[in-house]
């Protein structure tokens, strides 16, 4: 990835939306619940009042709101503070 967020920064990889079929009826992607989680596929060095605690591959849980979304290389991905981040998943 040709992406480096600065400071406290984190750039995160969101799960796939899931599909969900209720008694035959597929609900369309407009209807879908954003995922919540996802992978860090790039950190910042941190910033001089907070060190990174995380890494690239860490599997994350974060808020509903979090993050600006970008889209790069075709693939969407979300930019957010490490204090954004509210779990590791381990």
């Amino acid at each position: 990835m040709n992406i480096k967020p600065l400071a406290d920064r984190v750039v995160i990889l969101p799960a796939p939306a899931e599909t969900k079929t209720v008694g035959g009826i597929i609900i369309p992607d407009t209807a879908k619940e954003k995922p919540l989680q996802g992978e860090v596929v790039a950190a910042g060095p941190g910033s001089k009042d907070e060190e990174m605690v995380l890494k690239v591959g860490d599997k994350v849980l974060y808020g509903k709101y979090s993050g600006t979304e970008l889209e790069y290389e075709g693939e969407k991905y979300l930019i957010m503070r490490q204090s954004d981040v509210l779990a590791v998943l381990c």
